[in-house]
Protein backbone atom coordinates (compact mmCIF):
# COMPACT_ATOMS: atom_id res chain seq x y z
CA UNK A 1 0.00 0.00 0.00
CA UNK A 2 1.24 3.13 -0.65
CA UNK A 3 2.53 6.13 1.72
CA UNK A 4 -0.75 8.71 1.97
CA UNK A 5 -0.26 12.26 3.71
CA UNK A 6 -1.94 15.28 3.23
CA UNK A 7 -0.82 19.06 4.29
CA UNK A 8 -4.33 19.32 6.38
CA UNK A 9 -3.98 23.22 6.26
CA UNK A 10 -3.07 23.22 2.85
CA UNK A 11 -6.07 21.37 2.32
CA UNK A 12 -8.71 23.06 4.72
CA UNK A 13 -7.68 26.12 2.70
CA UNK A 14 -8.36 24.76 -0.59
CA UNK A 15 -12.14 23.52 1.09
CA UNK A 16 -12.77 27.05 2.17
CA UNK A 17 -11.50 28.56 -1.08
CA UNK A 18 -14.39 26.29 -3.09
CA UNK A 19 -16.82 27.20 -0.44
CA UNK A 20 -16.23 30.62 -0.69
CA UNK A 21 -16.87 30.59 -4.34
CA UNK A 22 -20.17 28.12 -3.96
CA UNK A 23 -21.32 31.19 -1.77
CA UNK A 24 -20.07 33.78 -4.48
CA UNK A 25 -22.19 32.11 -6.81
CA UNK A 26 -25.30 31.41 -5.05
CA UNK A 27 -25.07 35.17 -4.39
CA UNK A 28 -25.35 35.69 -8.10
CA UNK A 29 -27.64 33.44 -8.76
CA UNK A 30 -30.04 34.89 -6.20
CA UNK A 31 -29.00 38.25 -8.45
CA UNK A 32 -29.78 36.89 -11.65
CA UNK A 33 -33.06 35.22 -10.00
CA UNK A 34 -33.76 39.58 -9.50
CA UNK A 35 -32.82 40.73 -12.71
CA UNK A 36 -35.27 38.26 -14.04
CA UNK A 37 -37.73 39.20 -12.68
CA UNK A 38 -37.57 42.97 -12.53
CA UNK A 39 -37.05 42.72 -17.06
CA UNK A 40 -39.69 40.33 -17.33
CA UNK A 41 -41.55 42.79 -15.18
CA UNK A 42 -40.23 45.67 -17.21
CA UNK A 43 -41.31 43.54 -20.41
CA UNK A 44 -44.62 43.46 -19.35
CA UNK A 45 -44.79 47.24 -19.81
CA UNK A 46 -43.81 47.38 -23.04
CA UNK A 47 -40.19 47.36 -23.24
CA UNK A 48 -40.09 44.50 -25.52
CA UNK A 49 -36.19 44.16 -25.82
CA UNK A 50 -36.03 43.19 -22.56
CA UNK A 51 -37.47 39.70 -23.32
CA UNK A 52 -33.79 38.88 -25.15
CA UNK A 53 -32.19 39.71 -22.39
CA UNK A 54 -34.40 37.56 -19.97
CA UNK A 55 -33.52 34.53 -22.08
CA UNK A 56 -29.92 35.29 -22.38
CA UNK A 57 -30.25 35.37 -18.73
CA UNK A 58 -32.25 32.37 -18.25
CA UNK A 59 -29.85 30.68 -20.23
CA UNK A 60 -26.84 31.29 -17.36
CA UNK A 61 -28.18 31.19 -14.42
CA UNK A 62 -28.63 26.84 -14.60
CA UNK A 63 -24.90 27.05 -15.15
CA UNK A 64 -24.19 29.15 -12.07
CA UNK A 65 -26.17 26.79 -10.72
CA UNK A 66 -24.44 23.66 -11.22
CA UNK A 67 -21.26 25.02 -11.05
CA UNK A 68 -21.90 26.57 -7.03
CA UNK A 69 -23.21 23.01 -6.65
CA UNK A 70 -20.30 21.31 -8.07
CA UNK A 71 -17.67 23.79 -5.83
CA UNK A 72 -19.59 22.92 -2.80
CA UNK A 73 -19.38 19.27 -3.73
CA UNK A 74 -15.40 19.92 -3.82
CA UNK A 75 -15.53 21.62 -0.26
CA UNK A 76 -17.55 18.44 0.85
CA UNK A 77 -15.03 16.35 -0.96
CA UNK A 78 -11.72 17.49 0.75
CA UNK A 79 -13.34 17.89 4.07
CA UNK A 80 -14.22 14.26 3.84
CA UNK A 81 -10.38 13.16 2.51
CA UNK A 82 -9.34 15.15 5.65
CA UNK A 83 -11.05 13.29 8.09
CA UNK A 84 -10.73 10.12 6.24
CA UNK A 85 -7.26 10.34 6.63
CA UNK A 86 -7.11 12.03 10.34
CA UNK A 87 -9.23 8.35 11.48
CA UNK A 88 -6.77 6.37 9.22
CA UNK A 89 -9.80 5.39 6.54
CA UNK A 90 -7.68 5.29 3.56
CA UNK A 91 -10.35 3.73 1.24
CA UNK A 92 -11.30 6.54 -0.94
CA UNK A 93 -7.22 7.51 -1.12
CA UNK A 94 -7.06 6.41 -4.70
CA UNK A 95 -9.39 9.68 -5.38
CA UNK A 96 -7.16 12.08 -4.27
CA UNK A 97 -3.64 10.05 -5.61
Amino acid sequence: MAEVSMDYDAVQKLSDSFRASSDTLEAVSKALEVAIAVLKASAFFGLVGNLALVHYLEGIKPNVDRLAATCEELSMDLIGAIISLRDGDYSGSQRFA
